[in-house]
């Protein structure tokens, strides 16, 4: 496979935060700095910082979940969802978003990869309806915290987590969202740090389970 033009150089972590997935990590890399820009999925300047500030930035995550199912709200692209379900195959993601020409990249992404563990459904995270609640829910760059509370906390069983990445500024976000985080019913609230020493830019996640 010829690699696109501009696409950075495979980081020599990857390696070891895909493991036996850095094969099928590599053709998803491949497929997005090819078409992303074209679909209108990601930037021009994206192509030169995908893997760093992408799809390391998405996998880093994956030890955080749990066997079970998780859902991605606002997967876009498929960040961090299809790069999760790459990392995690022994979990079932649940691809949330309701942009067809998305839609349409991400289930032909499923088919491409081989990935057997990944539903995609079209919608607005506040109007879909999923037969059975999920385990864990996540979101990458979709909205400020109190305003993804009402988005992601419903989706969730009782008991089920929230792992939200955000920026520099997710303690300042999680300290603006005392009144929500009450509504929604979130506890044990914790913000993460992934990634020191490993990543260029750890990521951030806010932690918190959500009781019915």
């Amino acid at each position: 496979m010829t690699t696109p033009d501009g696409l950075e150089p495979e980081p020599a972590e990857a390696a070891a935060l895909f493991g036996e997935r850095i094969d099928v990590g590599r053709a998803f890399a491949l497929n997005l700095a090819e078409h992303g820009e074209p679909l209108g999925l990601i930037g021009p300047l994206e192509p030169a910082r995908l893997w760093t500030r992408h799809i390391l930035n998405s996998v880093i995550v994956a030890p955080l979940l749990r066997p079970g199912r998780v859902g991605d709200v606002g997967t876009g692209a498929g960040l961090p969802g299809l790069v999760l379900a790459i990392a995690r195959p022994d979990v079932d993601f649940v691809l949330i978003e309701p942009m067809e020409r998305r839609v349409a990249w991400l289930n032909d992404q499923v088919a491409e990869l081989g990935l057997q563990n990944v539903t995609v459904t079209r919608a607005r995270a506040e109007d879909v309806r999923l037969t059975d609640p999920l385990d864990q829910v996540t979101a990458r760059a979709v909205s400020a915290l109190r305003k993804l509370l009402p988005l992601t906390a419903p989706l969730l069983r009782d008991g089920g987590e929230l792992v939200l990445m955000k920026g520099a500024g997710a303690q300042a976000e999680v300290e603006a969202s005392t009144k929500e985080l009450r509504k929604h019913r979130v506890s044990n609230v914790e913000v993460r740090t992934l990634g020191e020493g490993v990543l260029a830019e750890p990521t951030r996640v806010i932690l918190g389970t959500v009781r019915g």
